[in-house]
């Protein structure tokens, strides 16, 4: 393919040692040429370090210290970022096979801010696997959305106009990224490709009540009011219960998607 666009890939990552490898070999595979790796570590004590520096060779930008949160961490990258895309895949997730090749296909420079596919959603107590398609609107206080920022490519552009992440949010900031940008005009489009493969656990399935500030201040941070912002909130612990619920005693969806092994 000519003129492929540069794609800038961030994964941040502490104490990451019992996946990050996998991680890593989903990046350094696409078989693109122009991709920037960037891996931001938060000083990991485990040996999270030595599995990143057998591929140093191969990646980018490597940054290990203490950081604020992992919003922090999300735009600590941003700030090393070189592509016209960037891509942001955490350290428990796997980057699916032409993933970089779809979006690069799809990009129109200019003409959209926010690359967004889809995701493989995997639960790997129940082995457990669906589809979701990502959400290209957003309101002020989004209840039915899928956010799932690991498949989701802005460009660097973007970032400069509609700001990056919050470091006082450590749960939200991604919601809250899309609807800023979203309030601010910036354009969504969907790839329909499955882009990469999210794994159930770390900070997304924390419980709902420890992600209470975030999502009440998420809120403020786009012009709710205090009640609806309470209300906001208690609609989202009705909706969390809903997916635990179905994720426990629904049907078995893997053999109706398409799963690409990495």
């Amino acid at each position: 393919m000519n003129n492929q666009p540069i794609i800038s890939i961030i994964t941040v990552c502490f104490n990451s040692e019992k996946h990050i490898e996998d991680t890593i070999k989903s990046v350094l595979s696409q078989k693109y040429n122009n991709l920037q790796y960037i891996i931001i570590d938060g000083g990991s004590k485990d040996k999270t370090m030595d599995i990143i520096n057998k591929y140093k060779n191969e990646i980018s930008t490597i940054i290990s210290e203490p950081d604020k949160g992992i919003s922090d961490a999300f735009n600590k990258g941003i700030q090393n970022a070189k592509g016209d895309l960037v891509g942001i895949v955490n350290s428990d997730d796997i980057l699916l096979p032409e993933s970089l090749l779809a979006i690069a296909t799809s990009y129109q420079k200019g003409e959209y801010d926010i690359y967004r596919g889809n995701s493989i959603i995997w639960n790997p107590i129940t082995n457990k696997k669906y589809r979701e398609y990502p959400s290209l609107k957003f309101s002020t206080t989004p209840i039915f959305v899928n956010v799932a920022h690991e498949s989701t490519f802005v460009t660097l552009d973007a970032y400069k106009k509609f700001g990056t992440y919050d470091i006082d949010l450590h749960y939200t900031m991604d919601l809250d990224f899309f609807i800023r940008a979203y309030k601010l005009g910036a354009k969504f489009k969907h790839v329909n490709h499955d882009i990469v493969q999210f794994r159930l656990g770390g900070a997304t399935s924390t419980s709902m009540l420890k992600k209470r500030k975030d999502y009440i201040k998420m809120a403020y941070n786009n012009s709710a009011n205090k009640l609806h912002a309470h209300l906001y909130f208690l609609g989202m612990i009705l909706i969390d219960l809903g997916k635990r619920v179905l994720d426990l005693f629904g049907p078995d969806l893997k053999k109706k998607i398409k799963y690409f092994k990495s």
